[in-house]
């Protein structure tokens, strides 16, 4: 059995303690919410971190706790009273049902990308990328980290695979050319900081034509 390609305990802990950035925040609920252990163990993460809370003095908040705590609001993977769907897309994990989403558009032969009206955080934010079956992204790294989970179909790079649920985290560092596997198009969801940076003298040249 292909073991499960799962977030690192940091950016775990990082969820569960509020300080991802919304757009790393989005992705991550999706994950959870196609990962119910995982989901469970932030959320025992979560408790034990109330109960330090009420055992420790109260300090000021920052002047930006509020937004913080209202973008976390909207990106949490729990059940409560969820509101009305706000796009037309059933097939993906409800975190994601709560967002607009914006057009498909085309980026290259076999790959289309989605905007997700999810909140920003500079240049990071969240979009849907389809790419059709036997179809490879141009080699790339990136621009600032990249948080990709699998909602359907699946991927491989050079040293691994991904599929439902999987999530793959990567950053400047890493050169990578993800080619779908699956019979079906691959959805994914991707938290994107910035733009990839495609690898060779070809890619220097069509660089400009993508934009995710």
């Amino acid at each position: 059995m292909k073991p499960l390609r799962n977030p690192s305990e940091e950016r775990l802990l990082a969820y569960a303690a509020g300080t991802l950035s919304p757009p790393e925040a989005v992705v991550m609920a999706a994950h959870l919410a196609m990962r119910p252990a995982n989901d469970a163990w932030v959320r025992d993460l979560q408790a034990v971190g109330g109960e330090f809370l009420d055992e420790t003095s109260p300090s000021p908040l920052s002047n930006d706790a509020l937004a913080l705590a209202m973008a976390r609001i909207e990106t949490d993977a729990g059940k409560a009273n969820h509101s009305a769907p706000l796009n037309d897309m059933p097939e993906l994990p409800e975190p994601l049902r709560r967002y607009a989403l914006g057009p498909w558009r085309w980026v290259g032969p076999g790959m289309r990308v989605r905007d997700v009206h999810a909140p920003r955080d500079g240049d990071c934010r969240v979009i849907l990328l389809k790419i059709e079956s036997g179809r490879e992204t141009p080699k790339h790294t990136h621009g600032g980290v990249e948080l990709t989970c699998v909602i359907s179909g699946a991927y491989a790079t050079e040293t691994e695979r991904f599929e439902v649920g999987d999530f793959e985290e990567a950053d400047p560092e890493v050169l990578h050319q993800p080619r779908v596997v699956s019979d079906e198009p691959c959805l994914c969801v991707v938290a994107l900081d910035g733009q990839i940076q495609l690898d060779g003298w070809v890619g220097k040249l069509i660089q400009p034509f993508v934009r995710l």
